[in-house]
């Protein structure tokens, strides 16, 4: 198993951590941000592989931000692929 940690960039989570194995998401956790929002994320995608998450969360927004935890988790995601 592989474990990565990113840190989010125009959102309210301070980090992203993530365990992946052989592609697919073992377990996902953020540190900050809505507590009931990110939970669900992370309980959602557990199982799911990387690309069908990135693909699902891509481009989300959060009100008139740009981008959202969930992208961010994308962006997370599409790095720890190719790392």
């Amino acid at each position: 198993m592989k474990h990565y940690t990113y840190k989010p960039h125009g959102v309210c989570s301070r980090q992203i951590d993530i365990d992946l194995e052989d592609g697919i998401i073992k377990n996902v956790a953020f540190t900050g941000g809505c507590s009931g929002n990110t939970q669900g994320v992370c309980a959602l995608i557990k199982g799911m592989s990387v690309d069908e998450a990135i693909e699902r969360l891509r481009g989300i927004h959060c009100g008139p931000r740009p981008t959202s935890c969930p992208d961010q988790l994308s962006i997370a995601l599409e790095q720890a692929k190719e790392a």
